[in-house]
């Protein structure tokens, strides 16, 4: 076995390219079984939210006095450097130094080992794996729970454990099972996968000549990538998309409405190949309802560009375009016996009857034998369920999603911030045009929105 670095670290987040870390924990094991032990408080040169200080017992007046991680990383590496990097949960131990370095400008790789997906192969008849039910299960001694060095002694306290109870094949046969990568594309840098990251966000396929083939998003990252890579591709045609494949590129974002808006925008922006059903769509259009007065309320059919959704105008389905529209009014004229006239599917012709009263589906409102008011709620009825959600506030509003704020305006996402000043320009860009798969996304998230209460 080569020599081993047990890890843990305390940082400000959850996320590596935006949280830092405030201490570090490494257990050193040599080839010949000498331990050494290594603890450092990092000043994260940010605040520490409350409920990490309370959950990790690091201070923000504790890191005050420590040095950065540019000041530790030389130390850092030394004892990292040429060691198998385990770490309960690696991918986010391992990401954050990656990080780290990768702001000094130092590009860090390790072989890492998940103590998590260890102790799932080898106890595969239990269901809880995170480190408090380690303890438990295997009698672990624990000392300053949630502290950098405390933690990092309890992996190695789990690796002593497991060279007990179970063979070395089955332990061989598990770290194997972790090394085991997907069979890439021939021209796809191995290393990308090292670098990809577990949390969500959205994921760009550029083929030959650098030219965007394919945008995805995803809650998992990494796991989504890797399984377009899998043996056991579903189709041909996900498998020719991965043939094509020669740079991969990521935006991590807070949560997965970020994801799927970024996701939306940049198939609108960069047009990939290989994503049709996000296309921008400029003959977008809506049913309307415009009063003619006596009860009268009559459907007009609407370009989505040409509508301020802003507006409390009472808009009814999204179609692609007019010819969509008009089969599904045309389907409701039909089932709700509603005037082909009134409703505008054959010219008016004052004291004629329309053609479906001729054929006795329309109840005569075209000739005077049904009153306006009662053929106008028969068609609210029949528009019920195509009926658009109203936008519900006076001005801009806005969606948190942990350290980020989605800002939209009348159905239309203007962008993501992370401070006032990132907020301040999004309204500089000015509105892009009202999108359907924008407005399914945020529908859905209505509930979450807050009113923006002035501009910044």
């Amino acid at each position: 076995m080569p020599a081993l670095a047990f890890v843990d670290l305390e940082t400000t987040g959850a996320t590596a390219t935006i949280d830092r870390i405030t201490e570090i924990g490494i257990v050193e094991v040599d080839e010949d079984g000498s331990v050494r032990e290594w603890q450092q408080l990092v000043n994260p040169g940010t605040r520490i939210p409350p409920f990490i200080e309370q959950l990790t017992g690091i201070s923000n007046a504790m890191v005050a006095d420590a040095p950065a991680f540019e000041d530790v990383a030389g130390e850092a590496m030394r004892r990292l450097e040429g060691r198998l990097f385990i770490a309960h949960n690696a991918r986010f131990d391992y990401g954050f130094l990656k990080q780290e370095f990768k702001r000094l400008g130092i590009d860090f790789r390790a072989n890492v080992l998940c103590s998590v997906k260890l102790s799932r192969a080898l106890y595969p008849e239990h269901h809880r794996h995170n480190l408090d039910s380690l303890i438990q299960r295997h009698g672990l001694q624990a000392d300053g729970r949630h502290r950098a060095l405390a933690d990092a002694q309890l992996i190695h306290q789990f690796w002593a454990k497991i060279q007990v109870d179970r063979s070395s094949d089955d332990i061989d046969a598990a770290i194997k099972k972790q090394y085991a990568r997907p069979s890439l594309p021939p021209h796809l840098d191995a290393s990308v996968l090292d670098d990809l990251p577990d949390g969500p966000g959205v994921y760009l396929f550029y083929g030959e000549n650098n030219l965007p083939i394919y945008v995805g998003k995803a809650k998992e990252i990494r796991k989504r990538v890797l399984s377009h890579f899998s043996a056991d591709v579903r189709s041909a045609k996900e498998m020719a998309l991965a043939q094509q494949v020669r740079r991969i590129d990521w935006i991590a974002t807070a949560g997965e409405i970020g994801a799927l808006l970024k996701e939306s925008a940049l198939v609108k922006e960069l047009l990939p190949t290989q994503n049709r059903q996000l296309r921008k769509n400029d003959e977008l259009c809506t049913w309307t309802l415009v009063d003619e007065g006596e009860g009268w309320l009559r459907p007009e059919l609407v370009w989505a560009r040409d509508l301020d959704f802003g507006l409390a105008t009472a808009c009814y389905g999204l179609f692609k375009n007019s010819k969509e529209a008009n089969t599904a009014m045309r389907q409701l004229v039909e089932s709700h016996h509603l005037c082909d006239m009134l409703t505008g599917q054959q010219p008016i012709k004052p004291g004629k009857p329309c053609f479906g009263h001729q054929i006795r589906r329309c109840k005569g409102v075209c000739v005077g034998k049904e009153p306006f008011a009662k053929h106008t709620m028969r068609l609210m009825t029949a528009l019920t369920g195509l009926k658009l959600v109203s936008w519900p506030f006076p001005g801009p509003a806005v969606i948190q999603e942990e350290e980020e704020v989605h800002l939209i305006d009348g159905w239309r996402y203007l962008g993501t911030a992370r401070s006032d000043d990132e907020l301040h320009d999004l309204f500089e860009r000015g509105r892009p045009q009202f999108d359907r798969d924008t407005y399914k996304i945020l529908a859905k998230h209505v509930g979450r929105m807050r009113p923006l209460n002035g501009r910044p």
